[in-house]
């Protein structure tokens, strides 16, 4: 997604519409982030691994929509092929714009560039100069992405103070080539299970089991991946 993001403002963008997304930016990205919160859902598609920042040392929580850098299976001719649309992909063409000097206020932006922006068909962002009731539910969805994946940034980084995470090499067999995934981290099960009862009980009463054992479910998901790559 990298169509740069412009404010949303009602005396430039009045006259504007969202209509129908095509997905084809999307189609060179493997990857996209997912907060802990949309885990469990998004594993019903893709496998959901951890990656982190080389920067930052921040661990953060991923979908793999393919199984090589380029390479996107969940797009095909601009269309979405998976049943689940995790939320920074659902955003689009929208986007939050955060202010450097005080990361609690956040704007409404809109990618100009998309083509789902149009001037003819699809839902009006605006009446006049007041919001529609559209561009308000799309608002709320965009707020309450930001808040969901704040939080999950505290989580994830939680599981990373007990240390579960473990770098992984994954391999794979597509049409008989056998190929390794690396850079990706997962939940170490066995010190999961080492955790004293205070540490596991803390992780439950968190809501974080549920997207842990979601994540470790979702890695059979990448035989899927495998078949739909070798399908063609």
């Amino acid at each position: 997604m990298t169509q740069p993001i412009t404010l949303l403002d009602s005396n430039k963008h009045g006259d504007l519409k969202i209509g129908k997304v095509d997905f084809s930016h999307l189609a060179d990205q493997h990857i996209v982030p997912v907060t802990l919160h949309e885990i469990g859902r998004a594993a019903i598609d893709f496998p959901v691994v951890f990656v982190k920042n080389s920067e930052t040392g921040e661990f953060q929580s991923v979908a793999m929509l393919g199984l090589k850098p380029g390479q996107n299976l969940m797009v095909k001719d601009g269309a979405w092929q998976a049943l689940y649309l995790p939320h920074v992909v659902r955003d689009y063409p929208l986007g939050l714009v955060l202010n450097p000097d005080d990361k609690e206020r956040v704007w409404i932006g809109i990618r100009e560039e998309s083509s789902a922006v149009t001037k003819e068909e699809g839902e009006a962002l605006f009446n006049g100069t007041e919001e529609t009731e559209y561009l308000a539910a799309r608002k709320k969805a965009l707020i309450d992405h930001y808040q969901q994946d704040q939080a999950s940034r505290a989580l994830v980084k939680s599981l990373a103070e007990l240390d579960l995470f473990i770098p992984q090499t994954l391999t794979v067999e597509v049409n008989g080539e056998k190929r390794n995934i690396n850079g990706i981290y997962l939940i170490n099960e066995a010190k999961l299970n080492d955790l004293s009862e205070e540490q596991f009980n803390d992780l439950r009463k968190r809501g974080l089991l549920a997207p842990i054992f979601s994540h470790l479910t979702s890695l059979g998901q990448i035989n899927r991946l495998a078949r739909t790559e070798a399908q063609g």
